[in-house]
Parts: structure tokens; sequence; C-alpha cells
């Protein structure tokens, strides 16, 4: 079972921006898609962007050109770079390893963008 834990969460004005980490235990990099979702109140968890193990990215169309995820392989660890923020980006960051439907999650962290 792959454990990850997520930082980086908080408030910002909207145009600011966060960096998001998710740790994860032993090295997974090489078997795993790894992404980025979020969930905000009421409403259904949605997926953010996924790096594949080939390092090819993919990001919703919502955040295309504002968000980037990479990877650090020697730190075990996934960034999401999050550039000019919007209140529609207020939601429960989650970090997955190994897809959407048998992966594994971490616990979540908040993103609340307001002035």
């Amino acid at each position: 079972q792959v454990q990850l834990v997520e930082s980086g969460g908080g408030l910002v004005q909207p145009g600011g921006s966060l960096r998001l980490s998710c740790a994860a235990s032993g090295s997974i990099f090489s078997k795993y898609l790894m992404g980025w979702y979020r969930q905000a109140p009421g409403k259904q968890r949605e997926l953010v962007a996924t790096i594949t193990t080939g390092d090819s990215t993919n990001y919703a169309d919502s955040v295309k050109g504002r968000f980037t995820i990479a990877r650090d392989k020697s730190k075990n660890t996934v960034y999401l770079q999050m550039n000019s923020l919007k209140p529609e980006d207020t939601a429960v960051y989650y970090c997955n390893a190994g897809g959407r439907t048998y992966g594994s999650w971490g616990q979540g962290t908040q993103v609340t963008v307001s002035s």
C-alpha cells in the first residue's frame, strides 16, 4: 500500500500562488501514474493534473496554463505549482498514485482562494 502525505495548502488571495507537495512512501515513480485531484464543497472530486512514469503530463482545461505538475524522483515527491489562483480553485486537493479507481490517496490539503 502506497502512503501519500500532502502539504502546502493554505489561504491565498486571488492571483496568488501556492505549491503543493505530495511525499510518497517508497520508490513509486517507476510504477505509478501520479495525479492531483480536488473536491470543492458539494461537488464531485475532479482531476486537476496527472504525470506518467514517462513524465507526460495532462491537465484539466480549467487549470491549463496556470498549474504545473512535476516530480522529484530523488525525493519521492510530486508537486503542483499553482499560479494565478482564482476563487473557483478553492477545494481540498488530493494526491493520487495509481489512478482514480484503484489507486491510493492522501489525506488532502485545503486550498482557499479569497480576498
